[in-house]
């Protein structure tokens, strides 16, 4: 269910972390998204799911496609049928889900997996000032395991204190109960978390977990949320610059 990194140099989470002046919560923990927030997999996800609709004799539309951008692969098929106008029984639906899993993989592995601008800077930012972090991602464990293995050897270590994959939570983002296992395991309070999403149902899930959230769109658009901050893209964000976004007034703030 979770992974610690090895030889973290962070103090405990619960002695807090990062603490911007004047501020009155201390940032605890950082919680990141992993497909289209720190690394550009996502469109593998789509285009594995394009693949399906081909074999299931159609053509998946871009609306239909971007509303299964960060969602559970059972809610990404039902969207697809829809879409196509099929019908699938679970069996099917079953087997659809491995196919494009299994397809997925071999995309990553053909194409390569490589960091969203910013997102390793960042993150490698926020591990030096000593704040917690965790990986919570709806993607299942076999397939997020090479994507962590690549951000491991590219930052010289496991930059993660938890990782929670979505086949090992009781439900899944817009759920949150990703996110709550994630705090739980880090020993965190919700107020003194940010997690960073590109997708509605991630931020719905993390707004409900009760953290802040900082949306960086991918591939969907944003509308602003009470506790949501949309900022276009990580490039030139600090720790201390995150830290300040637990400030976020009810209605949010873009910028």
């Amino acid at each position: 269910m979770n992974s610690k990194g090895p030889g973290s140099p962070h103090p405990s989470p619960a002695h807090g972390g990062l603490l911007p002046q004047g501020h009155l919560q201390p940032l605890q923990a950082v919680l990141f998204d992993m497909d289209g927030t720190l690394v550009e997999t996502e469109q593998y996800w789509g285009e594995a799911m394009c693949d399906l609709a081909r074999e299931l004799g159609g053509s998946m539309s871009p609306a239909a496609r971007e509303r299964t951008v960060g969602t559970s692969m059972r809610v990404a098929m039902g969207v697809l049928y829809a879409d196509l106008g099929v019908r699938r029984d679970e069996v099917d639906l079953q087997g659809d889900v491995r196919w494009v899993e299994d397809r997925t993989a071999e995309l990553m592995a053909a194409g390569g997996i490589d960091w969203r601008p910013g997102a390793r800077a960042l993150l490698a930012a926020v591990r030096d000032a000593g704040v917690a972090t965790a990986l919570v991602t709806t993607t299942p464990r076999r397939l997020a395991a090479p994507v962590l293995q690549r951000i491991t050897g590219d930052l010289g270590g496991n930059p993660f204190d938890v990782t929670v994959c979505g086949d090992e939570a009781p439900a899944r983002k817009p759920d949150p109960a990703p996110y709550l296992q994630a705090m739980a395991a880090l020993g965190v309070e919700a107020g003194g978390c940010l997690v960073i999403e590109d997708s509605q149902v991630g931020i719905a899930a993390g707004l409900a977990a009760g953290a802040t959230v900082l949306g960086v769109p991918s591939l969907q658009r944003m509308q602003p949320l009470p506790g949501l901050v949309v900022r276009h893209g990580l490039v030139g964000l600090t720790a201390g610059q995150l830290g300040d976004l637990l400030r976020v007034e009810a209605g949010g703030a873009g910028q």
